[in-house]
């Protein structure tokens, strides 16, 4: 269970100020997705703050990092997929960054500082969402070093928050 420091909704003003943060930052249309007047829940963690939405831990902030979490899976389709092989798995479900030799395809095109979700390559499920360091053809060309920082992952504090009954 993740430590909660602080629990509190959002006003209506507020809200909408995140989600039009989250529209221009993730470029998706929120009012669309989310309805017009959706019931926003902020849970800080000693990591993150994270926004659930309509009772959904959807986004979530790490040093005004506004990012999507594994829960937002409308918008994690849309994402470049990076399939990493089951050794790299137990890593980055632990928090590390992806590095070039974990990597087993890289699915998309992106820029630098893109966010793109990471794939197991057995079962192809969602394990991290990462932030991109390099741009697509650097990446999928480079054999060693850091190539995506890892943003969440499963079993971390956002995670542990979305899985409580």
């Amino acid at each position: 269970m993740s430590e909660i420091v602080r629990r509190y909704f959002l006003r209506k003003k507020e809200a909408k100020l995140l989600l039009d943060e989250a529209s221009r930052t993730l470029r998706i249309d929120a009012d669309n997705m989310f309805g017009s007047k959706p019931q926003v829940e902020v849970i800080e963690t000693p990591r993150h703050k994270v926004f659930l939405v309509n009772a959904l831990p959807l986004l979530a902030k790490s040093e005004e990092d506004l990012f999507p979490t594994l829960f937002f899976e409308e918008f994690l389709s849309r994402l470049p997929k990076v399939i990493v092989d089951m050794g790299a798995v137990q890593h980055i479900c632990s928090g590390a960054d992806v590095m070039a030799p974990g990597i087993a395809e890289i699915q998309g095109d992106f820029k630098e500082k893109s966010l793109a979700v990471v794939l197991d390559a057995k079962n192809r499920k969602p394990i991290a969402i990462v932030r991109s360091l390099l741009d697509s053809e650097t990446a999928k060309n480079l054999k060693k070093g850091k190539v995506f920082k890892n943003l969440v992952y499963i079993g971390d504090d956002i995670w542990n928050l979305g899985r409580t009954p």
